[in-house]
């Protein structure tokens, strides 16, 4: 038997869900929180919109995108190319209103965040990849930068070309885990993600990065998939992933956080449950990956969760970040 419209409507607003509606969004306490030692950076470039009152959604796009414009291994066209020796960029980006947009394998854009959000914005789609996302951005005025590696991800490709070997680097996004050699560099980190609640309590989320270094030809991870690497849900709170994106995918690690924090867990005690609910799937297996979880909550308290030590966020209540170390559940 379906129920109609008026029935669920009236299932709605009844006894049994207004119980279980959240406290209102905090008001008048901007917050910002990103992964990473990147995010110190990252939030300065939020933060110039959050202190005055601006909209979350305009800050945490103009975050992420200092990120890309850095010269990186895992973030925007300075980052490490794919086994084929071509840099695709991922990212999405979501509201306070369940708006999101998403682009993955994006190529010769220099800011996906910003074409994420344009797709958002100007069509009724959610998520476009490779020549699709890149046709897109063109006729948007994005200009089509050139095919070319960075310097550093240059002499990381033909270094790796070497071996050709692909193997995770556990915490390579962490600055005191980087290779020094030509493998690594001053910015050699991951995914950026970023979270925040403006003055007004409207919360947003952005991801960004150009994934596993010498990756498979179209491997897409976890950051550019809305539920997976991201997810904003205006009357609970958001969540946000890094780390190994394939098993962050394989149980919607942001949509799982956000939904634990719905049931009245708290920011970090969502992050620590989805963390373990990861080291449980892979067992044994668990001590060769990362993976972490940073989370807002809709009255603006915050929380982070890792797998394993050596994962960090950036903070903001102010105009100047605070880099923190996160828990961790493997000893």
């Amino acid at each position: 038997m379906h129920a109609s419209a008026a029935g669920l409507a009236g299932l709605a607003a009844g006894p049994l869900a207004a119980a279980a509606l959240p406290p209102a969004p905090a008001k008048g306490r901007p917050v910002v929180i990103s992964t990473w030692d990147a995010g110190l950076n990252a939030n300065r470039g939020a933060w110039k919109i959050l202190g005055p009152g601006g909209y979350a959604l305009d800050a945490v796009e103009a975050g992420v995108m200092v990120t890309e414009a850095e010269q990186s291994c895992c973030v925007g066209l300075g980052g490490n190319p794919d086994r084929d020796g071509i840099v695709t960029l991922d990212a999405c980006i979501m509201d306070d209103q369940y708006n999101c947009g998403s682009v993955a394998a994006l190529e010769r854009i220099r800011h996906p965040v910003s074409v994420a959000r344009r797709l958002m914005e100007r069509t009724p789609h959610v998520m476009l990849v490779g020549a699709g996302a890149q046709q897109f951005a063109v006729a948007q005025g994005f200009a089509l930068e050139p095919a070319q590696l960075s310097a550093d991800a240059e002499r990381a490709y033909k270094e790796w070309l070497k071996t050709s070997q692909y193997q995770p680097v556990i915490n390579i996004e962490n600055s005191k885990s980087r290779p020094t050699g030509p493998v690594g560099g001053p910015q050699n980190h991951d995914t950026i993600a970023m979270l925040a609640i403006d003055a007004q309590g409207r919360l947003s989320g952005s991801c960004t990065t150009s994934g596993m270094g010498f990756k498979m030809r179209g491997r897409v991870g976890d950051s550019p998939i809305i539920g997976a690497g991201l997810f904003v849900d205006p009357t609970v709170g958001a969540a946000a992933a890094t780390g190994q994106g394939e098993d962050v995918i394989r149980m919607a690690g942001a949509h799982t956080v956000v939904e634990l924090m719905r049931q009245g867990r708290s920011p970090q005690a969502a992050c620590r449950e989805a963390v373990a609910r990861i080291a449980a799937i892979k067992g044994a297996k668990a001590k060769d990956i990362q993976v972490a979880f940073i989370a807002l909550n809709a009255q603006g308290q915050t929380g982070s969760f890792a797998l394993q030590k050596g994962f960090s966020y950036s903070l903001s209540t102010t105009d100047m970040p605070v880099l923190h170390n996160s828990e961790f559940l493997l000893k």
